[in-house]
């Protein structure tokens, strides 16, 4: 008497259920993942601008400019880095990047802010040191 070998239901019907739960967890993580890049991209420009306003600019002028409004006021970045995840760039409505300045006088400002609105954090802030 020769007996079959086979996968009975339950154990098709567990499997499923397992390979099923895998999709979904890796689809949740990748997107928290996408999220952390987009983050980490957003902290790197706000980094490269406040070291371009601290020894670029600050340095050749002594003071800070009242607007950035094109990548020329700061001229020492890549100016791809002035675009967020989503193609807003610092100077346009709807940004995630805002620059601020303070104290200003005839456009020359003694203090600024930079910040970005993280996905998966608090806003990331950058304040002048000067």
């Amino acid at each position: 008497m020769k007996t079959k070998k086979a996968f009975t239901v339950l154990e098709l019907i567990l499997c499923i259920i397992f390979v099923g739960a895998a999709v979904v967890l890796s689809f949740f993580q990748m997107n928290t993942v996408e999220a952390m890049e987009r983050d980490d991209k957003r902290k790197t420009a706000i980094n490269a601008m406040y070291y371009a306003l601290e020894e670029g600019y600050y340095v050749e002028n002594g003071y800070y400019p009242e607007t950035i409004e094109n990548a020329e006021t700061l001229r020492w970045i890549d100016p791809n880095l002035f675009t967020d995840p989503f193609g807003n760039n610092l100077w346009a409505e709807g940004s995630s990047y805002s620059y601020e300045a303070s104290d200003c006088k005839d456009g020359k400002c003694k203090q600024y802010s930079l910040r970005t609105t993280l996905e998966k954090e608090a806003d990331y802030v950058k304040t002048n040191r000067n």
